[in-house]
């Protein structure tokens, strides 16, 4: 799975809280973005982030003056940021489940910018989708449980632990399908019932 770091637009475009949103808008006309990331006033203090919704909706809509808004105003912050080693398929889940467009990608410092159209245009779900490569994992993690168990016994600490590295890949699998179904495991314990004891060890 690609990274956040990998996809994200590092020519990032700051501008100040102080800063009127007319200035804003002049910035995002030179360089052709929607989005603009407020640069923070010390270490300690957080990121935020103006857009062009952000512009239309909280000052033309409403007929103001942005030569006497400032950007401050209108600005989200503390915004929400992205680690650079998030993959790319949880950042999408990120946009959706929040509705926001863009995000920084933060560690310790602004590292770049992640928007809608780096995912689309930058990613490789279209060439290997997920859903592909997680079900080859899932194979070859059950036919690895299968041979540990068949080694170790099916009421072993080690097969028990090798049946949680599948179950986790199905989890993730059906999260993405948004359904259950029987696990792998749930199928093993079918024909081997004491393998479900061995779920009950100490770490």
């Amino acid at each position: 799975m690609m990274k956040a770091s990998e996809i994200m637009t590092q020519d990032v475009v700051t501008i100040r809280g102080s800063a009127t949103v007319a200035e804003a808008i002049e910035l995002m006309k030179i360089r052709g973005y929607h989005t603009l990331v407020v640069d923070r006033r010390h270490e300690q203090d957080a990121y935020g982030i103006v857009t062009e919704s952000d512009i239309v909706g909280k000052v033309a809509a409403f007929g103001k003056d942005p030569k006497r808004m400032w950007v401050y105003e209108i600005m989200t912050k503390p915004c929400i940021s992205i680690n650079p080693d998030l993959g790319v398929e949880y950042v999408a889940r990120l946009f959706t489940n929040t509705g926001i467009h863009s995000a920084p990608v933060v560690q310790g410092k602004l590292l770049g910018l992640v928007t809608m159209s780096d995912i689309l245009h930058k990613s490789d779900f279209v060439e290997q989708p997920k859903e592909i490569t997680l079900s080859t994992e899932i194979q070859k993690a059950i036919e690895n449980a299968r041979a540990v168990c068949a080694e170790k016994g099916a009421a072993s600490k080690e097969c028990a632990v090798a049946w949680e590295v599948v179950e986790e890949l199905q989890a993730e699998a059906s999260h993405q399908q948004a359904k259950t179904h029987k696990s792998a495991f749930d199928e093993y314990c079918e024909e081997f019932p004491e393998a479900a004891e061995a779920r009950m060890y100490d770490v």
